[in-house]
């Protein structure tokens, strides 16, 4: 380190860190060895500002990736649970000439941390120069929620497989092969083919379609324009990658020639050739396996990496030419049109061969995405039967879409995940699905915070602002959200999907101008504008305003279904019925409900529709759909830890059995406090566990710890945002001081409420309910 021009230094070179970062290091070096205080270091390192204790985080996450330090490994900065953070590392100080000093004196001094000798020995490469931000290979993931929105019904709307936060000397950008043979088979298929090869190596990253498309723009060109040539030069220069692989394949004789050029991006030297010829165009992907483990070698991945990670392409993906072009082209399609329209040459790649797993994933990923849940459970499922027939990066991403979507197992698939990153560190999508809805179901909404860090720091244009966004109004970090919502906006990056984090946002601070604003900027993202008129329903609904809430709700439904998305119109159908449930109108919250179901049968409107016919009193049809739910998906996590604990508790509430209900409520102990599948995809049932014990302690007449269930809601509004749910959490909580005696408590909540609902429809019978209560306390 070098205290006074603010740089550290690895094996000479300059890590790149940021100034407070620098700084932080700097503290807890200077105590090397010792405990400093979490307020000793904000007191330090911001000594005029009071900041929140996040930046203080966000800076040791930071450095302990500038470091190496894992969380299976921490040698440099170590955690001391309630006492703060210590450095473990020895360190010296030496003047330029090298000669140790007393650590106290710091000028023209440099402090040196000396890497113990297990980290000596690591194979771990040293840290790079950055250059340039980049990006990485694109393979679009979709989404049930458009325009970004994580769910678990479809996971997720990222098109960077593995994109890399900085431009390191492993980014390369694959060029379009010249194809001079006439033969259209291997349009846009060699490529592909490439670049499944490549993804393989877990220390390469591909410059992403997302990338590609955006430095197009700037230059000029369409966004279908080839890469070949000259483009393709200029594009690796400005994407700063450290290599363009070009590629050919023409006609000798009676075979066919397969050439792969790598040049170097910032000087334009050649840096290898790779050459393979083959007799039938059939081995065209033979050709490819060889010439891309001979550009691995060459560029420097050990013979045991490439032993490990190197599949051939016939293996991993399909032996047949004509299906790999259907594959090929339905990425293209999804690239330039969109999910829907690419789902034909999906479907045309697993009739020419059925046993290409990798063509159904993407099949289940755009089914999922058009609003197709079941088509998109049965097609991941035919490839994770398949799943011996891919690459071990493919092999990661299907079983853990296969968990997260077809048995709903998170804690399975976090378990892929956790093995995934670990096994691939350049890859986005292991952390962008722990950040997006594994941690929030399992509650572990600081971990969903730390994932999304590590999303944003692997591709600092894609989806981590979004993710960061909503694990920090998990935690009721608003500082925080609104500094992702500020870094995404400051990279131009993701401001469409952005939306409904910034409306929650403004929500969540009782800023009707930030709301109307979104609605406003809505109106020229179709894609959008469906869920803002959702969200404006919600807060409709949260202020006790009914009428209006279910009208905006319709015209949700009717965008929705104008698209076509028959599955995303009954998720809108089923939250309007619990709404009316909730909120007193149980002949509409019927026929709601049974809308719903005839628009789609998932666990989401299953689970939407029970309890709201449960809230009504149709006992039997509810029992029914959760005894369904339970012997269809008996792995999944949402369902077992939350749906059915809820809607049994609520039955049991209902035929008068409050200790009936605190017990089927225990099943849901666990992750009572996360956000299970419905709340990601649906917005609803966050906390209803809770909820609902407090409201059978209630008729239990246990009122002490019926308030300690309500406050706990009330203690964490983000996890809810707008769900009337929360509101109705301070009628819980003012009736269990009542019910306590504590009349002066009772009447403050009571006015919490009122407040809530100054403005709800006229003859609202919980409000006039609340009323009387009031009334009656001393």
């Amino acid at each position: 380190m070098d205290p006074d021009r603010q740089v550290l230094y690895r094996d000479s070179q300059p890590v790149p860190i940021t100034p407070k970062a620098f700084e932080t290091l700097l503290a807890l070096v200077r105590h090397s060895r010792e405990v400093v205080s979490k307020e000793e270091l904000l007191k330090e390192v911001w000594p005029d500002s009071f900041v929140e204790e996040s930046n203080l985080s966000q800076n040791i996450f930071l450095l302990r990736k500038a470091l190496g330090d894992t969380a299976e490994n921490r040698q440099y900065i170590v955690t001391l649970p309630g006492r703060g953070y210590r450095f473990a590392a020895p360190v010296r100080d030496v003047t330029e000439q090298g000669e140790a000093l007393i650590a106290q004196a710091r000028t023209r001094t440099q402090i040196v941390i000396e890497e113990n000798e297990a980290e000596a020995k690591s194979p771990l490469t040293p840290l790079p120069i950055a250059r340039k931000p980049g990006a990485g290979r694109t393979v679009l993931l979709s989404m049930a929620v458009v325009a970004g929105m994580l769910t678990v019904g479809a996971f997720l709307y990222i098109r960077n497989r593995h994109p890399s936060g900085q431009a390191k000397k492993d980014s390369i950008l694959v060029a379009d092969f010249v194809n001079t043979t006439g033969d259209p088979v291997f349009d846009d298929t060699l490529r592909q083919g490439m670049e499944v090869q490549l993804e393989q190596s877990p220390s390469l990253s591909l410059v992403s379609e997302d990338r590609i498309r955006q430095v197009l723009e700037l230059m000029g060109k369409a966004a279908d324009t080839r890469l070949t040539g000259q483009i393709a030069h200029e594009v690796c220069a400005r994407t700063a990658s450290y290599a363009v692989l070009e590629g050919s394949i023409k006609h000798l004789g009676g075979n066919y020639v397969l050439d792969l050029h790598s040049v170097d991006c910032l000087t334009g030297e050649n840096t290898d050739d790779q050459q393979v010829q083959v007799a039938r165009k059939e081995d065209a992907l033979d050709a490819i396996t060889r010439m891309a483990r001979g550009f691995r070698a060459h560029a420097g991945e050990s013979a045991a990496a490439l032993e490990r990670h190197d599949t051939p392409l016939a293996d991993a993906t399909t032996s047949s030419l004509e299906a790999l072009k259907a594959y090929s082209l339905g990425w293209k399609i999804a690239v330039d049109q969109g999910d829907e329209p690419s789902i034909p040459f999906f479907q045309r790649a697993v009739e020419i061969d059925p046993r290409f797993a990798m063509a159904y994933a993407s099949l289940a990923l755009m089914s999922g995405s058009s609003g197709s849940s079941q088509l998109a459970t049965e097609n991941i499922t035919h490839a994770y039967e398949l799943r011996d027939r891919v690459s071990d990066k493919e092999r990661f991403f299907i079983t853990a879409y296969y968990f997260g979507r077809a048995t709903g197992n998170q804690e399975k698939a976090k378990q892929v995940c956790d093995q995934w990153a670990r096994t691939y560190p350049l890859e986005l999508l292991p952390h962008s699905f722990l950040a997006g809805f594994i941690d929030p179901v399992l509650a572990n909404y600081q971990g969903a915070v730390e994932e999304a860090r590590k999303a944003v720091e692997i591709s600092p244009d894609g989806l981590g602002y979004y993710l960061l966004g909503y694990a920090s109004l998990y935690l009721n970090d608003l500082q925080g959200a609104e500094s992702a919502v500020r870094m995404a906006t400051d990279r131009k990056t993701g401001q469409v999907r952005m939306a409904t984090l910034r409306f929650d946002l403004a929500y969540l601070k009782g800023d009707a101008a930030g709301m109307r604003h979104e609605v406003e900027l809505a109106q020229a993202h179709p894609e959008t504008q469906d869920w803002i008129l959702d969200r404006q329903a919600f807060a409709e609904a949260s202020g006790g305003r009914l009428k209006d809430a279910v009208k905006l709700s319709r015209r949700a439904v009717a965008l929705a279904l104008q698209a076509g998305r028959r599955e995303q119109a009954a998720v809108f159908e089923t939250r309007a019925a619990l709404w009316q449930a909730f909120l007193g109108d149980p002949v509409e919250a019927r026929r709601t409900a049974a809308a719903a179901l005839t628009l789609a049968d998932n666990r989401e409107v299953n689970y939407g529709a029970a309890l709201a016919l449960a809230l009504c009193g149709d006992l039997a049809q509810a029992e029914k759909l959760a005894n369904n739910m339970e012997g269809q998906y008996p792995e999944d996590t949402s369902v077992r830890f939350s749906y059915l604990p809820v809607i049994r508790a609520v039955i049991a509430i209902q035929r008068s059995k409050p200790e009936q209900a605190i017990d089927a409520l225990q099943d849901s102990v666990p992750y009572e406090m996360g956000s299970p599948r419905s709340s990601q995809t649906a917005y609803f049932g966050s906390l209803y566990p809770v909820f609902f014990r407090g409201e059978a302690l209630l008729a239990a007449h246990k009122g002490e710890e019926a308030a300690n269930e309500f406050q706990e809601i009330l203690s964490h509004r983000g996890i809810m945002v707008g769900d009337p749910v929360w509101a109705l959490a301070h009628i819980g909580v003012a009736r269990a001081y009542a019910l306590s005696g504590e009349d002066a408590k009772a009447r403050a909540e009571y006015g919490e409420f009122f407040a809530l609902w100054k403005n709800v429809d006229p003859g609202n019978h919980i409000l006039e309910r609340a009323e009387a209560e009031v009334g009656n306390l001393h």
